[in-house]
């Protein structure tokens, strides 16, 4: 019997993945997960189960009166959980903490597969997941808590590979002094780490329209992950992706991002280096080399990861310019901790 994935993202930040089967409805599934969602009569009365869902293709039935679930807010993406049979993968928002569903934060254990210094600015993290276990569910775009070993401190960092990869793979700014970059200037390939997750409200949504991409150093990371999905999915949209840096040792990867303009059909990048010193043909502000046609005459979805300063200019940008994209995601974050912050 077939069965779909359906992410479960809670209010507080976690997401939990379940297996809804053919035909079962969403809160039966979640219930034998052993993930209490909200409801009271499970009839289609009450509403108590009512949820966003964010994406996927499922079936509401005729079993709920309309005080329940209006016309207006089936037709805007609520659901009753309780009623509600998938017919696709479905990611789902619920509106309490995952603590009041009698859940929480799942922890798996990994090895070091491989550490790879780049330019001395940042550092790839690959990991293996423990033999026999599944692959690591969680949406592109989200991030784990990594415990550092020996020191009782967790760094947090977005995946840069695709869900599903038995190896998992990050981005990792090289801090002098930092927790996490000490570990990793003695980490050997086989040291245990333990990853705490996944989190995060900034993930790839369903791509109907066109993608801009906004990147700032290691905030590259979530979108080598997005970028790898959609390659996987043969996705024809127009993709644009701006990665600015500070100095020219930042600009790491970006063989892995040109990758994509083969695999991509419609994919384009440009690099920035802030750094007036620099001896990159594009020096500046990732503001400076926004693509105003699309922007202006596509609505694009923009997707924009990076230090709180980059976040801030980009906002006053759009404000400032009058351009208002169809939807805007963004993630800030600090050297050691990100912000979770989305809109």
């Amino acid at each position: 019997m077939s069965s779909y994935r359906i992410a479960l993202n809670f209010e507080d930040g976690v997401t939990r993945f379940i297996d809804c089967k053919a035909g079962e409805k969403v809160l039966d599934a979640a219930f034998r997960a052993k993930i209490n969602l909200p409801m009271d009569c499970s009839d289609g009365v009450c509403g108590t189960c009512k949820c966003r869902a964010e994406s996927g293709t499922y079936d509401l039935g005729t079993d709920y009166i309309e005080d329940a679930l209006t016309e207006d807010e089936a037709a805007e993406g609520l659901v009753l959980t309780c009623q509600m049979t998938p017919s696709s993968d479905c990611v789902i928002n619920v509106p309490v903490s995952s603590l009041v569903c009698k859940t929480g934060q799942e922890t798996f254990s990994t090895t070091v597969a491989q550490v790879t210094r780049h330019n001395d600015s940042a550092i790839v993290l690959d990991l293996d997941l423990a033999p026999g276990a599944p692959a690591l569910a969680f949406l592109p775009g989200q991030y784990v808590n990594i415990d550092v070993p020996g020191t009782g401190r967790s760094r947090s960092y977005s995946f840069s590979s695709a869900p599903g990869d038995q190896q998992i793979s990050f981005l990792i700014r090289m801090i002098p002094g930092g927790v996490m970059s000490g570990w990793l200037a003695e980490a050997k390939p086989g040291d245990k780490l333990n990853l705490t997750g996944p989190f995060g409200s900034f993930y790839l949504r369903e791509v109907q329209r066109p993608l801009l991409m906004l990147a700032g150093g290691t905030g590259l990371a979530p979108f080598l992950s997005m970028l790898e999905v959609l390659a996987r999915g043969g996705s024809q949209q127009k993709i644009h992706l701006i990665y600015g840096v500070t100095r020219d040792i930042d600009l790491v990867l970006v063989d892995a991002v040109e990758a994509y303009t083969a695999r991509l059909a419609n994919f384009s990048f440009t690099t920035v280096v802030a750094d007036e010193a620099s001896q990159h043909p594009r020096k500046g502000w990732v503001t400076q080399y926004m693509p105003e046609d699309m922007l202006r005459t596509a609505h694009p979805d923009v997707y924009l990861c990076g230090p709180p300063p980059m976040v801030d200019a980009v906002r006053q940008y759009f404000d400032a310019n009058g351009v208002e994209p169809n939807s805007f995601y963004y993630e800030k974050f600090t050297p050691n901790v990100p912000l979770k912050e989305s809109a």
